[in-house]
């Protein structure tokens, strides 16, 4: 998996943090549990970037069961095992993601089990909260995708996203999850939200203001 990140730049290959969260594998179950179910359900600019001459591989972390590395630009490809690589021809149909850098990960050899996992990053879009759900599986960038998704959010105390349109959770996280397994990915005191995607959507990523 590849995930596209709008990292301030310059970005350097040690500036996204990955948590390992093998340990709360009900980490979504008990986040999803602080939601009530409803009785029915229907169904930018992009900044200059460093050139990297730096030819070292990049450096493999390990997060439980998976294997992760950060890719701080494009060119940074040529870094990574081809394996992980999209074509070069698919970065050309999306000018946007000039300027940013890649999270990516792989479960360790011989491994099948998926684990919660999370990182964080110094954000280029220091207003905006962003989620990676653009689709790329055949190599080439459709307009519409096939979405099963559902996105979550939580105000903090200096920022809170716009969260119109999206469902609140009934109480606070330390109500129904398991707060001395979240490693501060989640906070105690703060509702947090969600919005669901489902079905076929413009295959975009998700973009949320937030207020400073």
């Amino acid at each position: 998996m590849i995930l596209p990140l709008p990292v301030k730049t310059p970005a350097g290959e040690k500036d996204v943090k990955f948590i390992d969260l093998k340990g709360y594998p009900e980490f979504f179950a008990d986040l999803e549990s602080g939601f009530p179910k409803p009785l029915t359900q229907s169904a930018s600019e992009a900044t200059q970037r460093r050139s990297m001459t730096n030819s070292a591989k990049l450096e493999v972390v390990q997060v439980g069961d998976f294997e992760a590395s950060f890719v701080p630009t494009q060119n940074d490809f040529s870094r990574l095992d081809e394996r992980f690589r999209l074509p070069k021809d698919a970065w050309k149909q999306l000018p946007a993601y000039e300027s940013y850098g890649f999270a990516v990960f792989k479960l360790k050899p011989g491994v099948m089990k998926v684990h919660p996992m999370a990182f964080s990053f110094p954000r280029q879009l220091a207003k905006t909260l962003f989620f990676p759900t653009v689709h790329i599986h055949d190599g080439k960038v459709h307009e519409k995708a096939h979405f099963d998704h559902s996105l979550y959010c939580q105000p903090t105390p200096n920022e809170r996203p716009r969260t119109n349109g999206w469902e609140e959770s009934y109480s606070h996280p330390g109500n129904f999850m398991k707060m001395n397994k979240v490693k501060d990915v989640v906070l105690t005191n703060q509702h947090c939200y969600k919005r669901d995607m489902r079905g076929t959507l413009a295959n975009r990523d998700t973009f949320l203001a937030v207020e400073v």
